[in-house]
């Protein structure tokens, strides 16, 4: 694909660090823009972005021709157009149980403590800060009891792996540790779940998940 890929994105958007997370994996260079949600009432609903993506939302792929949001669907995209180093399993049922458990992340924990749901419990709701936090607590338990449970079960009944469920990361790895940083920006205590903080360990002990991290991103001092 084209040499000018681009990733429009925010220092601390889950589902944008889960992008930068594959596209450093599959050693693919791009150009990083940002979008900043926050500064002047979030630049996501500035007419610029909304003609890249009327859903207002990072993060946005493009690759050449092909302009790409909903962070699991670029991944499946990176790994279908650049499948040196996968990130989806290729055979059947783990390739299944890896989509299965990165939809429960992406999907059922992240979009209840994103910024957009977040905001409309303060100012729609009149939600206060210990109530949302209550809130973001609440559910980001919920999904993790669920999410050890059926990482234990997999070792359980497959033997032990170093990350969720292979010995190198994979989807599910992904969306993970952007999960894990969000929850302990929220200060979530995550004592209950020791095979997610050891499969989290691992990962960042690894440069493709390190140079990822949100800290360390351009517009994370702007």
């Amino acid at each position: 694909m084209s040499e000018t890929r681009i990733l429009y994105g925010y220092w601390r958007s889950s589902a944008a660090y889960r992008v930068r997370i594959g596209l450093n994996i599959k050693q693919l260079t791009y150009q990083s823009k940002s979008v900043h949600l926050v500064r002047n009432g979030g630049e996501q609903h500035g007419a610029s972005f909304q003609r890249l993506n009327a859903s207002e939302l990072v993060p946005v792929l493009v690759d050449g021709e092909v302009r790409l949001n909903q962070s699991l669907a670029i991944l499946q995209y990176l790994d279908e157009h650049y499948p040196k180093v996968p990130l989806i399993p290729e055979k059947s049922p783990l390739r299944y149980t890896a989509l299965a458990m990165a939809q429960d992340i992406a999907m059922e924990i992240h979009p209840l403590n994103n910024l957009r749901v977040l905001q409309y419990l303060e100012r729609e709701m009149s939600c206060k800060q210990e109530a949302k936090m209550a809130w973001i607590h609440h559910w980001i338990h919920q999904g993790f009891a669920a999410l050890e449970a059926k990482l234990s079960n997999h070792r359980n009944t497959q033997g032990d792996t170093i990350f969720s469920l292979t010995d190198s990361p994979s989807i599910v790895d992904v969306c993970l540790v952007p999960q894990v940083y969000n929850a302990q920006r929220f200060a979530v205590d995550m004592s209950p779940y020791p095979l997610i903080n050891s499969i989290v360990e691992a990962c960042n002990q690894l440069p493709s998940f390190v140079d990822a991290i949100p800290e360390s991103q351009e517009d994370a001092q702007a």
